[in-house]
């Protein structure tokens, strides 16, 4: 799993934003399948700014719950829906993602993509 991780972030020069719920999710990996280190070398390149966290706002989360009520069959989580509304926000036409299970089923709110 590290080298479809590592390519995309290796081959951009563009600055490369993190979903804050995402942190939990790669806390999670790190510890299970991950060397001790891997989460805190994360946590240091985005206090040195070489990742952006993007924070959730009050309208992502008002938007993350219409997504989670869209696919309610689907059972799409809060961490997808709120990626999906902050990406939204942002009006970033790009995503990187290995849940291609849920975000090839979602659509965001506008033709963005």
């Amino acid at each position: 799993m590290h080298g479809p991780c590592r390519q995309p972030i290796d081959s951009t020069s563009e600055q490369i934003v993190i979903p804050s719920p995402v942190l939990v999710e790669v806390d999670w990996l790190a510890a299970a399948y991950w060397p001790a280190n891997a989460f805190l070398s994360l946590l240091e390149d985005i206090a040195e700014g070489r990742f952006e966290l993007a924070e959730l706002a009050a309208t992502d989360i008002l938007r993350a719950r219409e997504v989670i009520d869209q696919y309610a069959s689907s059972k799409i989580g809060f961490v997808d829906a709120a990626v999906l509304a902050i990406v939204e926000r942002l009006n970033e036409p790009k995503l990187a993602t290995l849940d291609q299970r849920h975000f090839a089923m979602m659509s965001p709110a506008t033709s963005m993509f």
